[in-house]
C-alpha cells in the first residue's frame, strides 16, 4: 500500500519565505483627502497545497480605500503570480496579501477576500480586513 508521500507527484511546493514582495511598487494618489474605493479582481490566482502539492485556484479580490499611494499594478501581478509554486493555505495566502499590501501602501481601509475553487466537494471563501 502507498503511503502519502508515494502519492505526492511533481516539484516539492516552494516555502512561503519564497512570495517576492519586493516587487511590488505604488503609485501616488492623485485624490488624497478623498475616499475613492478601489478594487482589483485577479480572477486567475493559484498558490499550491502545502501538503498534497496539489494547485489551489480561486478568485482574489483586493479593496482598498488608498490614502497616499496605490498598489501599481503590474507589480501586483508580478507579486501575486509569485504564490504560483508556493505551499501555502488559502487562509494564510488571504492574511499574508492583507499585511504585504498594508504595509506598502497604508491605506484608510482594506479587505482582501479570496474565492477557492471547490475541492473535494468543498469551497472555501476567506476575507480579511484592516483595520479589524
Amino acid at each position: 500500500m502507498k503511503d502519502q508521500a508515494d502519492e505526492k507527484k511533481g516539484a516539492a511546493p516552494l516555502a512561503p519565505d519564497r512570495v517576492d514582495k519586493k516587487v511590488l511598487e505604488t503609485v501616488p494618489f492623485a485624490y488624497a483627502g478623498r475616499r475613492s474605493e478601489v478594487e482589483i479582481v485577479f480572477p486567475e490566482f493559484t498558490s499550491v497545497c502545502p501538503w498534497t502539492g496539489l494547485p489551489d485556484f480561486g478568485e482574489l479580490r483586493i479593496i482598498y480605500v488608498p490614502r497616499k499611494s496605490c498598489v501599481e499594478l503590474k507589480s501586483l501581478k508580478y507579486y501575486l503570480n509569485s504564490y504560483r509554486q508556493v505551499g501555502i493555505i488559502q487562509e494564510d495566502v488571504v492574511n499574508r496579501i492583507l499585511d504585504d499590501l498594508v504595509a506598502l501602501t497604508d491605506p484608510l481601509s482594506m479587505t482582501v477576500a479570496a474565492d477557492f475553487n471547490p475541492r473535494g466537494g468543498m469551497r472555501t471563501l476567506v476575507s480579511s480586513s484592516y483595520p479589524q
